[in-house]
């Protein structure tokens, strides 16, 4: 339980607001129904006045965000929150809608590691949250900002509002059902994992499944929000890359302040990476931090205009028809937030890279092997880390983070389909799938000694 205690420690001058990301000149409330720049369209940002957050010197930000991780002190026990300062600092505590997400842990890789060649392999564990994915970091932050719009006299919310490919769509329908906030969700029909799907159903959201891809569904959902009774939560939404910036300086924290040398994640709309540089940024700005680490994005082969764009050097942004993957939360054509996600990249000497669907498999089935319990997304990710290591980019003494986006429980229809050799065009090399014996000591004496005689 956390204790009744609610202070705020916040600077009175502190200032948090939207600005656009390309450069027009003006600043808009973060509590304005607002997604893009009026002037050029580009997408907005939240912005820290960094004067008032050097009163306090690095040393002092590293004990204060220290002494909070896990207390029981609300709401400072949540990863998020637990940075409320570099986050939105005049949100009252009654508003602040949190389900202790966050504080993942950062799981040292030491067997998978070893056989990349790799002295230090970790993986953050992102799905290890209250709905099983990294979402959850950004929902808190958006449905707490709503939940104190509609306080406000002038107010013209009365609900909120994503399309997803699963993920996003379970985090904001919790968060909603949590502050009472009626939720709107649409789905591209049939191509969402079972788990996925029920999240929103049993949490009370309005779920229509569209007969479209994501791509569809997000354009609809633009449409629908246009009016401003129904917020857009999706990561064109500036306000849920303040929660997923988290990751970075979780990291970081968890690390004694230490920078990694690689992080890859797993991308798709392309938010996750433009937040952990926008946390990175913030640290070295107030002097935390003296380098930067290098962001790797990959992308399935299948879904990979991000990719596309990197072989040309980010010359055009490049679209395409997203194709049936796997990974199918990252399943998107049309990124949002492709501008955020290049500087990301330019600005940490980083890297795209693609991963096939044999790939993708192969790398989640052979971490499982290792004890983990990985989504394909994740997969992604590691397919990804071995192409890297295997053309010697990433050296065996670097120390590498991979970002597990999503918990494995939330795709066991990929699992399965694996183990039992049904995934259409997958060659399961590591299949493993159950032996079905009669009960008799001896058949499986047998049995066993078999199966023990091949690993030796």
């Amino acid at each position: 339980m956390f204790s009744a205690a609610m202070s705020s420690s916040e600077p009175a001058d502190q200032k948090v607001y939207f600005r656009c990301f390309a450069g027009c000149e003006g600043n808009h409330s973060i509590y304005d129904v607002l997604y893009r720049c009026p002037k050029c369209n580009s997408l907005l940002e939240v912005y820290h006045d960094r004067a008032p957050l050097r009163d306090r010197n690095a040393y002092k930000w590293q004990q204060l965000f220290d002494s909070r991780a896990s207390t029981t002190n609300w709401p400072f026990g949540s990863g998020v929150w637990g940075m409320r300062e570099w986050v939105i600092p005049d949100l009252r505590d009654e508003n602040v809608v949190s389900m202790c997400e966050g504080n993942t842990n950062l799981f040292w890789a030491d067997r998978l590691g070893k056989q990349f060649g790799l002295s230090e392999l970790w993986i953050k564990l992102c799905g290890n949250s209250h709905t099983g994915s990294f979402k959850d970091l950004g929902m808190t932050v958006l449905v707490s900002v709503v939940k104190q719009m509609m306080t406000m006299p002038s107010n013209p919310v009365q609900a909120v509002a994503c399309a997803s490919t699963g993920d996003t769509s379970a985090a904001l329908a919790a968060y909603a059902a949590y502050a009472g906030i009626p939720a709107i969700i649409f789905l591209p029909a049939g191509k969402v994992s079972t788990a996925q799907l029920i999240q929103p159903v049993a949490n009370g959201a309005h779920v229509l499944a569209l007969d479209t891809d994501f791509d569809g569904c997000m354009k609809i959902v633009q449409e629908v929000t246009e009016d401003h009774s129904i917020y857009l939560a999706n990561s064109m939404n500036s306000l849920r890359i303040e929660g997923q910036k988290t990751v970075g300086i979780e990291i970081c924290r968890q690390f004694d302040w230490e920078v990694p040398d690689w992080i890859i994640i797993p991308v798709g709309n392309l938010g996750n990476i433009s937040a952990l540089h926008k946390g990175f940024r913030l640290m070295m700005d107030l002097g935390l931090i003296n380098r930067m680490p290098r962001l790797v994005a990959a992308q399935a082969e299948r879904a990979d205009p991000f990719y596309q764009s990197f072989k040309t050097g980010f010359s055009d942004k490049t679209s395409v028809t997203a194709g049936e993957t796997l990974a199918n939360a990252i399943r998107i054509g049309d990124p949002v937030s492709y501008e955020k996600a290049v500087k990301a990249v330019q600005e940490t000497d980083g890297i795209v890279e693609q991963a096939t669907e044999q790939e993708l498999a192969a790398a989640s089935a052979r971490a499982d092997l290792t004890g983990m319990f990985t989504c394909p997304h994740t997969g992604v990710a590691l397919a990804v880390l071995e192409k890297l290591v295997n053309r010697g980019v990433i050296k065996p003494n670097d120390r590498t983070v991979v970002i597990s986006t999503a918990h494995g429980l939330k795709f066991t229809d990929f699992k399965v389909g694996y183990h039992e050799s049904t995934l259409e065009g997958i060659t399961s090399e590591c299949a493993n799938p159950p032996v079905y014996l009669k009960a008799n000591t001896q058949v499986v004496k047998d049995e066993i000694e078999k199966r023990l005689s091949a690993k030796a």
